[in-house]
């Protein structure tokens, strides 16, 4: 029997700027057709499901005469407690709300609502926190010059009060945001 050896290169050689921009758009096209197949798979999966909710439906009306179904319970929303955090900058923000998401986790007694000035606000949108923006008194007066900044203020925060049914009001002191303890406490 006759064995042909194979050479393997103890270092791995780099790749030129040719071979890898090839690799690389490999790479892609794999990646590429296993979204495809998986947007295909998926698509597939939503129209069973839309065609057995369908029968499920249909096979439903006529019970539904008979039995009207039970109108479910009103589900109770936990109290909101309002977090004032005017004149913080977008990063003392986002620490505040990231700490106030801690909180929340460790203690989800409440609903967070925050009214804060910073125009970058939207950026902080996914982080479970309900966020309200009230332009800060710089922009209020230029725009606005004909209405105080305080009274918009004031009338915010009773739009809030009813709104969310705030139990509990937290001015935040923006040179020193609370920290998680203070928080819990």
């Amino acid at each position: 029997m006759h064995e042909t050896a194979v050479q393997v290169p103890s270092v791995r050689e780099p790749l030129d700027a040719m071979q890898r921009a090839r690799w690389e758009l490999s790479a892609m096209a794999g990646r590429l057709r296993t979204l495809e197949a998986t947007l295909v798979d998926e698509r597939r999966r939503s129209e069973k499901l839309r065609r057995e909710r369908d029968r499920l439906r249909a096979g439903r009306s006529w019970l539904g005469r008979l039995f009207p179904p039970a109108r479910p319970k009103p589900v109770e929303r936990a109290p909101a407690c309002l977090y004032v955090v005017i004149g913080l900058d977008f990063e003392p923000l986002r620490e505040f709300v990231l700490t106030l998401r801690q909180r929340q986790v460790i203690e989800p007694d409440h609903r967070a609502v925050v009214l804060t000035d910073c125009s970058a606000f939207a950026l902080l949108r996914d982080l479970g926190v309900v966020l309200e923006y009230l332009p800060d008194r710089g922009i209020w007066e230029r725009h606005r010059p004909d209405r105080s900044w305080e009274d918009v203020l004031s009338e915010r925060l009773s739009r809030l009060y009813r709104d969310h049914g705030t139990v509990r009001t937290i001015f935040v002191n923006r040179a020193h945001p609370p920290t998680l303890s203070e928080l819990l406490r």
